[in-house]
């Protein structure tokens, strides 16, 4: 795929739909582009995390491990990304990510990252809202849990 073709793919994405095409070159030239067969292990649980992913192709299963074995509590779809908690935060990955079929990814360096979203204030929102669906999500299957 050519640089071009990247950078249109990467202005698809709503966390990076405001960000001028000349930046959008530099993170994809900076990324790397990554394949993983359907079964494998993107990271771990308990991992630093160095890195989050941008779903290119596929979708991946996050699962977390529990005292009653491990439970898949999401399923991730191309356009999303994965792994920022731990760099945005600091903390081991909460959580396993397994590729639910093949899937290509653009995983983009902890540095990397935090250099584009201090470059462009609207990546941090996106990033934000994106992290406030989620919290949403899992506070209404929480309460589901603990009223039935």
């Amino acid at each position: 795929m050519s640089l071009n073709q990247e950078v249109d793919l990467l202005w698809k994405i709503p966390l990076f739909a405001n960000i001028e095409p000349s930046k959008l070159k530099l993170l994809a030239f900076t990324s790397e582009r990554l394949k993983f067969r359907e079964g494998t292990e993107l990271f771990h649980q308990g991992d630093m995390g160095d890195s989050a992913y941008i779903i290119i192709d596929g979708a991946v299963g996050i699962v977390v491990s529990t005292p009653n074995g491990d439970v898949k509590v999401a399923e991730v779809n191309k356009n999303d990304i994965i792994g920022e908690i731990a760099i945005l935060c600091d903390v081991p990955r909460t959580a396993t990510v397994i590729a639910d079929q093949d899937v290509e990814v653009l995983k983009i360096s902890k540095e990397l990252f935090f250099r584009m979203v201090g470059e462009f204030p609207q990546m941090a929102v996106e990033i934000m809202r994106e992290l406030a669906i989620r919290l949403e999500k899992t506070t209404s299957q929480l309460t589901q849990a603990l009223n039935s």
